[in-house]
């Protein structure tokens, strides 16, 4: 079996190559060249295979699909959708809410998710290596009122397990950090990552850790996600997942159930559903509010609470996530008040 290394550097990167392995016509990119300039294409062949053949509105192939769409940017669709360069006070670290910060351990991803927020990040100011760390792990000892500390990217689990291990065994030295969260896609596009060693990691720290996974679409989910997350559960890894809201992907109350009924079968406990970040260039995928509230009320009257994704939007400058209510939930409160 190859090394999840060996997988990663065998993605594809060519959208005609992508295209001829899906039987698609080349067409289906005219114009995005741009697009690809801006953002390259990069996805793993076995997250390729999950896709339909014959069907150039796959949901996994339209999420990493370049397309000439992405140069159509309307107003209000900018690089720094979330100001998150007014919450950079050191290379690597964003703070944003009161008691936890984030870390951009690496620039790379596994995939190119075209809706990507962070897809015109400033990296290269951000990714200060190993040695670089400790500036921001001071930065944390400082301040007693964080308690979490969240390792993301990029993805965080494309640096290697020796990496990853000395970054988590200087955070747990912070006597008032009390949790470690993980935000991966990689256990969905390459759930060979999942790696013993790593594994291991996670389990010897004192930390309580936590891996937010990010699935879109039941699709994604088979039996080697299985395998990866069985191998995080009994690791005691606490599992999440969060979901971005995507036009013609999974903007159905129906797909959207069955991926918190697939997930909880697997030990994930759905978490977040996004409103899309208005990152230039994610224009097409965007699902407006209303539409969202309305899914949001029939997930409610079809699932157990405890399978509905909280659907949230990311507002900047606002110090925690804001909650969208459904649209029955917003009535409701409206009569109370009046």
């Amino acid at each position: 079996m190859p090394s999840w290394q060996k997988l990663l550097q065998n993605a594809i990167t060519c959208p005609t190559e992508l295209l001829e392995l899906l039987h698609l016509p080349a067409s289906l990119t005219e114009g995005a060249a741009p697009a690809l300039a801006q953002f390259k294409l990069r996805v793993p062949r076995g997250f390729v295979a999950k896709m339909r053949k014959e069907d150039p509105h796959d949901p996994l192939l339209l999420q990493v699909l370049p397309l000439a769409k992405e140069l159509n940017n309307p107003p209000g669709f900018i690089t720094d959708p979330l100001q998150e360069s007014k919450a950079n006070p050191i290379p690597g670290l964003l703070h944003k809410y009161q008691s936890r910060v984030l870390l951009t351990v690496t620039s790379a991803c596994a995939i190119n998710c075209r809706y990507c927020f962070r897809r015109h990040f400033p990296y290269q100011d951000n990714n200060p290596g190993i040695k670089g760390w400790q500036q921001a792990c001071e930065y944390i000892e400082k301040d007693p009122n964080i308690n979490e500390v969240i390792l993301s990217g990029g993805d965080p689990l494309l640096v290697n397990d020796d990496y990853l291990a000395s970054l988590v065994a200087r955070i747990e030295i912070i006597p008032h950090i009390k949790t470690l969260r993980i935000h991966s896609r990689m256990p969905i596009v390459l759930p060979e990552r999942i790696t013993n060693d790593l594994v291991s990691c996670l389990q010897q720290t004192r930390l309580n850790t936590v891996m937010v996974t990010h699935s879109n679409h039941p699709q994604e989910c088979d039996v080697t996600l299985e395998a990866a997350l069985m191998k995080l559960r009994q690791a005691n890894v606490t599992l999440l997942n969060q979901s971005v809201l995507l036009k013609g992907i999974n903007d159905s109350a129906s797909v959207l159930a069955e991926l918190s009924h697939t997930l909880f079968d697997m030990g994930v406990m759905p978490y977040y559903l996004h409103l899309l970040d208005k990152v230039a260039g994610s224009a097409h995928f965007d699902v407006p509010e209303t539409t969202a509230q309305s899914i949001l009320q029939t997930l409610q009257q079809q699932l157990p609470g405890y399978l509905v994704p909280k659907l949230v939007k990311e507002v900047a400058g606002e110090k925690s996530k804001v909650l969208v209510e459904s649209e029955g939930q917003s009535r409701e409160l409206t009569d109370r008040l009046t």
